[in-house]
């Protein structure tokens, strides 16, 4: 059974630090892109971060650099999202998803590239 479940998530001041996980199962995740999108309330699901099957690359939404950090252990098959000077605009419900050969930025910030997704987990930043 494919799943991807998500953790970590809380209610946070501003300027705080929050660390989300994902734990995958049900398939070699070793070989997915795996990334972070985020659905604020009242708004669209928007692509926060993605990592690629190695690590070795990754890339951010232009309001999550220098503040968010994607890492994954294959080992454990977890990914996560280190998030640091959280802001109230950082409220959203965060997602993990699952994908492959997102080659391109066209792709890999489109939810419809990917074929795997979590429940979700709620971030609330108060100012």
């Amino acid at each position: 059974q494919v799943q991807l479940v998500e953790s970590g998530g809380g209610l946070v001041q501003a300027g705080g630090s929050l660390r989300l996980s994902c734990s995958a199962s049900g398939r070699t995740w070793s070989s997915y892109d795996m990334a972070w999108f985020r659905q604020p309330p009242g708004k669209e699901r928007e692509f926060v971060a993605v990592i690629a099957r190695s690590g070795t690359n990754t890339a951010y939404g232009d309001s999550m650099k220098g503040r968010f950090t994607i890492s994954r252990d294959n080992a454990k098959n977890t990914v996560y999202l280190q998030m640091n000077n959280l802001m109230p605009e950082d409220t959203a419900v965060y997602y993990c998803a699952g994908g492959r050969m997102l080659l391109a930025y066209s792709i890999y910030t489109n939810r419809e590239s990917y074929g795997d997704w979590g429940r979700g987990t709620q971030v609330t930043v108060s100012s």
